[in-house]
């Protein structure tokens, strides 16, 4: 009887890790992701590395502790506060915009993010959730979210951040056709839960690790009054992490010497 229950309790212990490695590399919603270290070992051949630079020359994530800071649903009122900060620390970031109520309302916030060096890619055109829409409403949302930001801006996105990180092999599928790479975060500071600062910089100090990508939102709801504890938790979150040995890079910089491939998902 003994023998049987250890058995049966060793059998549970390996399915259990299998689950695990499992959940591990897909995800929770059954999609492979790829982090930025395998990224740069499998280096593409074609398009010039995106490395970083700063007072002390290029930055090499390969052999620098690197993270990357991006901000979800943009432009907004707080874009100007956002990217003053930024400046102020030296910092790029990369901005995951809506085309609808965003880039088409502030177009002049896209080209200031654009000329300040950072990152301007698609969070979509009107954040519905791809994974619960028709394959051409998820082809509708991508591509008119990206022509968004090439109208106004003339730069043309090929990163995309699936609204609230939900993705699927439909979603990837297509991204993949239109030329996208798709990018979500492990460091989420959940600043659309809550208007405490310190809070939301506690959350991203916890998690933030090396290669990692960071999600705030550059967000406020129809009143003007939401999301107020975002921009006041920056600095905290740059000055700390910077405190710490941190070099601040932008997405595709941190994949760099490789570049973002259609249809992968960066995590």
């Amino acid at each position: 009887m003994r023998t049987t229950t250890a058995r049966r309790a060793r059998a549970l212990t390996t399915l259990l890790a299998a689950a695990t490695m499992a959940f591990t590399l897909t995800g929770c919603n059954g999609y492979d992701s790829t982090s930025p270290a395998a990224a740069r070992k499998h280096m593409a051949k074609s398009g010039p590395a995106a490395f970083a630079t700063d007072a002390k020359g290029t930055v090499d994530c390969r052999k620098v502790k690197c993270i990357a800071i991006t901000f979800d649903a943009g432009p907004s009122v707080r874009t100007p506060q956002i990217l003053g900060i930024l400046s102020k620390y030296h910092v790029h970031a990369t901005f995951f915009t809506l085309g609808k109520n965003h880039v088409m309302k502030h177009p002049q916030m896209v080209r200031d993010m654009v000329a300040q060096g950072h990152e301007v890619e698609t969070l979509t055109w009107s954040h519905q959730i791809l994974t619960k829409i028709s394959s051409s409403e998820v082809r509708k949302e991508i591509t008119e979210g990206r022509d968004a930001v090439h109208k106004v801006a003339g730069v043309t996105p090929t990163l995309l951040r699936p609204p609230q990180g939900r993705t699927s092999n439909k979603v990837t599928k297509i991204a993949k056709e239109l030329g996208m790479s798709e990018v979500v975060w492990n460091s989420n500071g959940a600043d659309y839960k809550t208007t405490d600062s310190k809070l939301i910089a506690s959350r991203i100090l916890k998690s933030a690790k090396p290669d990692g990508i960071i999600l705030l939102h550059d967000l406020v709801d129809k009143t003007n009054k939401g999301y107020n504890g975002t921009v006041a938790s920056i600095a905290p979150i740059i000055s700390t992490l910077q405190a710490r040995g941190y070099t601040f890079v932008t997405v595709k910089q941190l994949l760099a010497p490789g570049t973002p491939q259609a249809g992968k998902v960066y995590k």
